[in-house]
């Protein structure tokens, strides 16, 4: 017989999902597996520098960690460090960081109030030429990230984290959760806040027509607006 007080735990989990399939109840890593350990962000941070956990350091200029407020009531998860990330050290601070930036801005959030990560640290690419382009992390890569996602969350308490585009949200909500499908739900977890499900910045930049993109825009932007009365 199961025992009631994992039957209550398991309805409430399904209830908090009722939006997604059934079949995809299951957490992602950076909430149910493993974390790190640290006494502060700061410390987090130090302890990454380190991070051989996969090989994508091999290559990769520098680990990107996450930056904000150690208090940050909103947490914004992206895929991972681009190469304009990769070279400065720093998250979204390339072209789809100026997209995110601006979207923040029309739905009446700061950025500096936010704290901004990503699923995996490390930028992943192929080279070509003189050109780094990016690569998506494996399941594999995000799986031994999240040892670090998990902790930054652990150490934050946020009320809300956006989960930007794919990667992140299998971090997050597992493999089979999906952003198109859910896209603008608010799906409260066990871990004690709400995932806010959005597309990467990035999609936008890919949109060729006009029209299209003003139109993913604005509603990339309401997405948003959503965590607006949690950010202090």
């Amino acid at each position: 017989m199961v025992p009631a007080c994992r039957l209550v735990h398991c309805r409430w989990i399904c209830s908090a999902l009722k939006h997604m399939s059934t079949e995809s109840v299951k957490m992602g890593p950076a909430l149910s597996g493993e974390h790190a350990e640290a006494p502060s962000i700061a410390a987090l941070r130090k302890q990454a520098e380190g991070c051989e956990r996969c090989d994508l350091y091999k290559n990769a200029t520098q680990l990107v960690f996450g930056e904000g407020p150690g208090k940050a009531r909103v947490v914004l998860v992206g895929e991972q460090p681009g190469d304009r990330e990769d070279l400065a050290g720093r998250p979204f601070v390339g072209p789809a960081g100026r997209i995110l930036d601006e979207c923040l801005h029309e739905a009446g959030i700061d950025r500096s109030s936010c704290y901004l990560t990503n699923a995996v640290k490390h930028f992943k690419f192929e080279q070509r030429g003189k050109r780094r382009l990016h690569s998506r992390p494996n399941a594999g890569e995000v799986q031994r990230c999240s040892w670090w996602l998990g902790a930054e969350l652990d150490k934050l308490h946020p009320k809300v984290v956006v989960a930007l585009g794919a990667t992140a949200l299998s971090s997050l909500l597992g493999r089979r959760a999906r952003v198109m499908k859910n896209r603008g739900d608010l799906i409260p977890t066990p871990a004690g806040y709400s995932v806010l499900i959005t597309i990467h910045p990035s999609y936008l930049l890919r949109i060729q027509d006009k029209e299209d993109a003003a139109a993913e825009r604005g509603r990339f932007v309401r997405d948003l607006a959503k965590i607006a009365p949690h950010v202090d």
